[in-house]
């Protein structure tokens, strides 16, 4: 995670993002503050990047890149605003003991700008990596070659639904939370085959970014939890916490924006 000391709204790269309106700094500090302290009571241990004034998006780490293990292979943005962010991920990670491996700049031009999100029915594990808003289709094949995993590649509809991690939420080995609302029926009929449980999230679910959670063994952190959801939740074993983080939403993110997970290794399943 990174510390929201510079986070604010200073351009628009997607629908949410309005120059106009800023953040908060003190809420967005207090509410980060807060999402901190509902990882570690789930037991995740937090690992902190030092912010960069220049970089208001830093703080969204989940968009660095993809971990495997102790290799990185970090994003390659496609806007012009987030690009400076690629050199402070690869140093952080290969200062801590990562081998950062780049994705071939002649595919990845406009390579995955946000981690792609796993799902598996048994081996191996199957990364699903979404493109068109933020990403290019072409950067998979040398993804899964990098990292040795399967990629599955779903083409996102709704331009408000611009990153995977709002619209797929794996939860554990059978089930996660889907949003039919940013996919094509490609990219739906590839999710029904991988999880065998779905929680379908409704157009305004989707909305509220409650794709957009952390899961940290049976608990799941979200920024909003209608009741039709915990219920849900709460009948498969999982315990919901809240974090708000509207301040964020302000930017596009919510609490899975704002997190990275470092104990992901794709070789394992």
């Amino acid at each position: 995670m990174c510390r929201p000391e510079h986070f604010t709204v200073l351009y628009e790269i997607n629908p949410w993002m309005h120059s106009e309106v800023r953040p908060d700094p003190e809420r967005a500090m207090a509410q980060f503050d807060g999402l901190m302290a509902e990882l570690r009571a789930a037991g995740a241990e937090i690992e902190l990047m030092e912010p960069v004034e220049h970089l208001p998006d830093l703080v969204f780490t989940a968009n660095a890149g993809v971990v495997n293990g102790r290799q990185f292979v970090p994003a390659r943005f496609r806007h012009p605003e987030r690009q400076g962010e690629s050199a402070y991920d690869a140093e952080w990670f290969s200062a801590h003991g990562f081998a950062v491996e780049w994705l071939p700049e002649a595919s990845s031009t406009r390579a995955p700008a946000t981690p792609c999100l796993s799902a598996h029915r048994g081996e191996p594990l199957v990364l699903v990596s979404a493109y068109r808003f933020r990403s290019d289709a072409a950067s998979h094949p040398a993804l899964s070659k990098l990292t040795g995993a399967p990629v599955r590649s779903v083409e996102l509809t709704d331009e408000r639904l611009y990153h995977l991690d709002l619209t797929f939420c794996p939860l554990d080995d059978r089930r996660a939370m889907v949003a039919p609302l940013g996919l094509d029926a490609y990219g739906r009929k590839v999710i029904d085959a991988l999880v065998p449980e779905l929680l379908v999230l409704e157009d305004d679910e989707a909305l509220a970014f409650c794709a957009n959670s952390v899961v940290v063994a049976n608990n799941v952190i979200m920024p909003s939890c209608p009741p039709r959801l915990g219920r849900v939740l709460e009948a498969w074993g999982f315990s919901v916490a809240i974090a708000p983080v509207d301040e964020f939403l302000m930017a596009g993110g919510a609490c899975r924006c704002l997190t990275l997970a470092l104990d992901v290794d794709l070789r394992g399943g």
